[in-house]
């Protein structure tokens, strides 16, 4: 195990918890309180040598060290992805759908981003890339891979602080008012999606079709699937939320991230990537 990082309480310090003085002192290696947790919990803390644990006391004077643990090498998924851009911090990917982002599975883009990007050459730079933010297994589209530990903590801030911009286009079951907005709660959390409608058809078999274009304002689990459904107008193809008998099964969920725009983390920047949905998309409003 290497020490990633030392750090000596300074004087004057009050007493306090480790799991209250990490967060602040090693934010630019983890970038949350819940992160900090977790490693605490992994073991990658020492205080004065000892096993740092969550009620370790810490006081003026004593050495903190984050350790870089040991990792099991990971084998890479061999999965071609499409790298929309790249630098030495950062990446977006046109993710494809039905493959997890991360978990236990091998057969995720986490596992297979090793195999499509350039190491970064960056003093912080991560052992692996990691994703900034998640899009369910069934939806397609861009999503924002960190390459350094400085900018996944930047990036990392500006989704908690709902800076970062993301856009979707789905095709609906039924047809919602032109623009809108839905505020139905999530898992009893507020919930906000701003909608418009770009395209409208009859369908035989569905009765109506709309193309949309949705604007989450709040990153809930299933946010937009929910919400749609909860205007009767599910996604076409969606297999948890759409109305039995008109899922159309074995055509995927049309659901597609089509925008993000933030700030670089390190020049500022502003960064817009935008991509065309699936062919699909076109061909059922057809």
């Amino acid at each position: 195990m290497i020490a990633k990082y030392k750090h000596i309480v300074p004087e004057g310090t009050l007493k306090t918890r480790l799991s209250d003085y990490a967060p602040a002192v090693f934010v630019d290696y983890i970038p949350s309180r819940k992160g900090v947790k977790k490693a605490i919990d992994r073991g990658a803390f020492r205080v004065d040598g000892q096993l740092g644990k969550t009620g370790t006391w810490i006081t003026e004077g004593q050495c903190i060290e984050l350790l870089e643990l040991e990792k099991s090498t990971k084998k890479v998924f061999k999965l071609p992805l499409e790298v929309v851009y790249e630098d030495a911090f950062f990446a977006v990917i046109n993710k494809p759908a039905g493959v997890m982002v991360n978990g236990n599975s091998f057969r995720t883009i986490e596992n297979a981003l090793p195999f499509n990007l350039k190491p970064s050459q960056e003093l912080d730079a991560l052992t692996n890339p990691r994703v900034v933010h998640r899009l369910d297994s069934a939806t397609s589209g861009l999503l924002l891979v960190a390459k350094t530990r400085s900018a996944h903590m930047h990036l990392g801030q500006q989704f908690e602080q709902h800076s970062i911009q993301k856009i979707y286009k789905a095709v609906t079951v039924g047809h919602p008012t032109e623009k809108g907005e839905i505020k139905t709660s999530v898992d009893q959390k507020q919930a906000l999606t701003n909608y418009k409608t770009l395209e409208k058809v009859d369908s035989k078999f569905h009765g109506a079709l709309a193309l949309l274009e949705l604007y989450p304002k709040t990153g809930r689990t299933h946010q937009l699937r929910i919400h749609l459904a909860s205007l009767d107008c599910p996604i076409l193809g969606d297999q948890l939320y759409g109305e039995e008998g008109k899922i159309l099964k074995g055509k995927g969920l049309f659901l597609c991230a089509v925008g993000l725009r933030f700030e670089h983390p390190k020049s500022g920047l502003s960064m817009d990537f935008e991509i065309a949905e699936p062919n699909k998309f076109r061909r059922f409003m057809k």
